[in-house]
């Protein structure tokens, strides 16, 4: 994760919001911590912090996008990154 603020409530909701319209559940994992994407307080205990690696797992081969999708939002530092 290279956002400086970790994980916090809007880049959950976001998330949240994206794993929403899979066809069957999306997981985002800290390590051996495991939870599920749709849920923004599920979200919030991964306790994500600049540098974690998380992974994400969709259930379901239609939610290949929508894993895109999650990933791309995490590389971007959910759009908080100051352009120095």
């Amino acid at each position: 994760m290279i956002n400086e603020l970790g994980m916090h409530a809007r880049p959950a909701a976001k998330i949240a919001q994206i794993a929403m319209e899979g066809m069957g559940d999306i997981w985002l994992f800290n390590g051996s911590l495991a939870v599920d994407a749709s849920s923004i307080i599920d979200i919030l205990t991964l306790g994500a912090v600049k540098g974690s690696r998380i992974s994400i797992q969709a259930e379901a081969d239609e939610d290949r996008e929508l894993v895109g999708q999650i990933k791309a939002f995490f590389d971007i530092g959910f759009g908080e990154l100051n352009n120095e």
